[in-house]
């Protein structure tokens, strides 16, 4: 538990997010996202080495965003983690860091959602189709927000698009920031990872998944899958944002008084098992 604890996740998470974002900026000037699939698929043979970038592109997301979650993972176990400085002006420092830090999280996903839809496969036509019926959802503000994260049914992707580029990085960074400008993270001290993760885009290819006429079900991304499986059995409302926004309810009562945070915990904990159970009955669909 000490080396889990001690690991260097947040670096890990911040060298694999440098190469996702170099190698998003070199596929960026060739990507189209007026014909988001053909574009996808010629990537390979506009782009000198494409493949190689795009996998590079793939990968490093993922890293980025499977480290992210596991550092979250450690800051609430080790609750003793210094936050102190962090916060805003007329609140208590490390509650007011632990709630940007917390808030981080929904915007690493759509990051890394967004990056699905924009290669307009089957997964990310899927993903998207789901992502906007569930944002319309939210009562009152459901049309605001599909204005301005989506409107994949108005405009294509050409939103999807300027929030993947722009929009959700810069966000995130800020909600990060106070606690980002703490640490120094170079590729240097993570050669032999940055090394695996390149090693690892040379030799797999990124997926591209055909379009399936008659398909019963697409799955949309991995971590989406229990969502997706939720949505089975319940109407988008519940299941799209009543029952994530437990779960990040729960995450940020984590870092609160003692007895609230361990009835947060338990419910954080009961969610996650929870949510992987619905996530293993959607991959074996």
């Amino acid at each position: 538990m000490k080396w889990f604890l001690n690991y260097h996740w947040g670096a890990k998470s911040l060298v694999s997010l440098y190469l996702s974002i170099v190698s998003g900026v070199i596929l960026a000037f060739q990507y189209d996202y007026i014909e988001p699939y053909y574009s996808s698929g010629t990537l390979e043979l506009i782009t000198p080495y494409g493949s190689f970038w795009r996998s590079l592109h793939f990968y490093s997301s993922q890293a980025f965003f499977l480290f992210f979650l596991i550092h979250l993972v450690v800051v609430v176990i080790d609750r003793e983690i210094s936050l102190s400085g962090e916060g805003g002006r007329g609140s208590n420092p490390a509650e007011g860091a632990w709630l940007r830090l917390a808030l981080s999280l929904p915007v690493a996903v759509l990051l890394l959602f967004s990056g699905y839809i924009l290669r307009a496969d089957a997964t990310g036509e899927s993903a998207g189709h789901i992502a906007e019926n569930i944002i319309l959802a939210v009562p009152v503000l459901g049309d605001w927000l599909n204005y301005l994260l989506f409107r994949i049914s108005e405009v294509g992707l050409r939103v999807v698009y300027v929030n993947h580029l722009a929009g959700f990085i810069l966000f995130w960074g800020y909600l990060c920031w106070n606690h980002l400008r703490k640490y120094r993270v170079s590729l240097k001290d993570h050669l032999l990872f940055t090394g695996i993760v390149l090693a690892v885009s040379a030799i797999l290819t990124a997926p591209l998944e055909p379009f399936q006429p008659g398909a019963f079900q697409i799955n949309g991304p991995w971590f989406f899958i229990g969502l997706q499986e939720l949505l089975r059995h319940l109407q988008p409302l519940p299941a799209g944002i009543l029952f994530p926004s437990l779960g990040m309810i729960a995450l940020v009562g984590c870092i609160y008084r003692e007895r609230d945070s361990l009835m947060s915990g338990f419910v954080l904990i009961s969610w996650v098992f929870l949510y992987v159970g619905l996530s293993v009955v959607g991959f074996l669909r």
